[in-house]
């Protein structure tokens, strides 16, 4: 099964994503991290990627579509692919439909999560993130142990908030995420493909959701 996870910045696609990869054995693929392990791999699409991110410039959406070829035509065995953070754009979903079509791959479901926006500006604002794993904490509803030490990873590591998690910035990439990516949600809603659920729910209740979409 192949799903992509859809939601503005905060929606909570990164733990649901990690929950998926753990109950399910499926595959993140998020942008960011294809793009780190790219850059460092030596392939020769990696050799593309670090000289773009060497001379800050703009990664392409057909690097991007080049690297999930190469995770689609990977052999390892799991349970699908998780797309977390693409497509972002009308342009990046239909390259994204055609290079399925192409491999001989489906995507199957698409998960919006929805927020309410004044809600997830408290959320995004009180929250941190292992350095180690990248658990997420939140100061409200999943504070970090008073011990130091990460229940995921279990190391006593450093608990870091990122530079843009403040009320402005967010409302900025609020801003671009409703301009460019939410148009997405009536295109795969015309495709029969959408499904929605809470996503300022308690995490379990969402897991629960998110299964029940998926046909569980």
């Amino acid at each position: 099964m192949n799903i992509i996870l859809l939601g503005p910045p905060g929606a909570g696609k990164g733990t649901q994503a990690r929950h998926l990869v753990e109950t399910r054995n499926m595959v993140q693929l998020s942008t960011g991290d294809m793009l780190r392990e790219a850059k460092d791999s030596g392939t020769e699409m990696g050799k593309v990627v670090a000289d773009v991110m060497a001379r800050g410039a703009l990664v392409t959406d057909e690097i991007v579509i080049g690297l999930i070829r190469e995770k689609l035509t990977d052999k390892a065995e799991h349970g699908g692919f998780i797309f977390d953070g693409f497509p972002r754009t009308l342009a990046q979903a239909d390259a994204l439909g055609e290079l399925m079509s192409v491999e001989n791959q489906t995507l199957d479901s698409v998960i919006e999560m929805r927020v309410d926006d004044e809600a997830l500006v408290g959320r995004i604002t009180a929250r941190s993130t292992c350095s180690g794993c990248g658990e997420v904490y939140n100061d409200n509803t999943k504070p970090v142990p008073a011990d130091g030490k990460c229940t995921s990873c279990g190391k006593a590591t450093e608990f870091k908030r990122r530079a843009d998690d403040n009320e402005e910035s967010l409302k900025t990439r609020l801003m671009a995420y409703y301009k460019q990516t939410s148009p997405l949600i009536g295109y795969y809603y015309a495709k029969d493909m959408l499904s929605a659920v809470d996503g300022l729910g308690a995490i379990e209740a969402v897991q629960t959701e998110i299964a029940t979409a998926l046909g569980d």
